[in-house]
């Protein structure tokens, strides 16, 4: 069973990307990985280079800085390194440069590559997610959390990244998956508030034109973690490979009294309520098809 894993990145210095750590995190799974890094202002680069993996291959890329709308340059770079992976990989596994898996469970991943690899109902596995929110002490537990994501897929003809790179297709079908009991560990939103402010304004770049960028992402533009609806403490252990950054943390914020967002309505209250009490999620996206056992 051969294992690639790929990823894409830009600006990983400038913006405090855990792209390292995301890395390193599946790189014992995989037997060769593939970094598309793109047209940076910084040592994102050399970052990679330091890594220093006989696995690792970078490919070089430039963004197309004109497509506006939807976040559609994510998936373009996505499918930059998912084509230059060898075509005689058996499973691809991909990882966002804010995502790091615990080492606590590659040996549940390995295992469910190898149980799967030869049924042709199992296109993907599906991962569970935890979101940490403002600090690596507490994480997002509401609907706005996006609960499960693709983040293995069989290396066949046609697949694609979707959209922003959230998920995959094949032949422009939602893919067959096995939801596994395994879980991505999202950094994203785990940053001081400078580092949220720099972060909102990045982001919305690659979703916006510049003439909402302009009227919502002003000079004096501060992240307001007023939005971040309910919040739970983060009670586990991170992955090892999160340690020294974690160390290294330097602002403290305390959401332990802190309530549901004043704007959370009584139809979320609602469906909120029915997802803590049966694990249902009404109406919530699905971008796979679970097979069911």
């Amino acid at each position: 069973m051969k294992v690639s894993g790929f990823t894409f990145i830009r600006n990983a210095v400038k913006n405090d990307y855990q792209i390292v750590e995301a890395i390193t995190s599946i790189l014992p799974l995989c037997d060769e990985f593939v970094v598309a890094v793109g047209n940076s202002e910084d040592e994102t680069r050399q970052l990679i280079e330091n890594i220093n993996s006989p696995k690792i291959k970078i490919i070089d890329t430039v963004w197309d800085d004109s497509l506006k709308a939807g976040g559609i340059v994510f998936g373009l770079e996505t499918n930059k390194a998912l084509d230059a992976i060898s075509p005689d990989s058996d499973w691809v596994f991909y990882i966002q440069g804010d995502e790091v898996v615990h080492e606590k469970y590659l040996p549940t991943i390995k295992k469910e590559m190898e149980d799967n690899l030869n049924d042709p109902k199992i296109e993907g596995l599906l991962f569970k997610y935890i979101h940490f929110y403002g600090s690596y002490d507490y994480y997002g537990d509401t609907r706005r959390w996006y609960r499960r994501e693709i983040r293995l897929i069989k290396n066949i003809k046609g697949m694609r990244s979707y959209k922003d790179a959230q998920g995959f297709r094949l032949d422009d079908r939602k893919i067959n998956v096995k939801l596994i009991d395994a879980y991505i560990y999202h950094y994203g939103w785990a940053r001081p508030p400078q580092g949220l402010t720099n972060k909102g304004r990045n982001y919305n770049k690659f979703y916006h034109d510049d003439e909402w960028n302009k009227q919502h992402m002003t000079e004096t533009y501060e992240f307001d973690y007023g939005n971040a609806d309910r919040l739970r403490t983060f009670k586990g252990t991170h992955p090892k490979v999160m340690l020294d950054r974690i160390e290294k943390t330097n602002w403290e914020i305390d959401f332990s009294n802190k309530p549901l967002n004043r704007n959370y309505t009584l139809r979320r209250r609602f469906l909120q309520t029915i997802l803590d009490l049966t694990g249902w999620s009404i109406g919530e996206y699905k971008n796979y098809k679970i097979v069911k056992r």
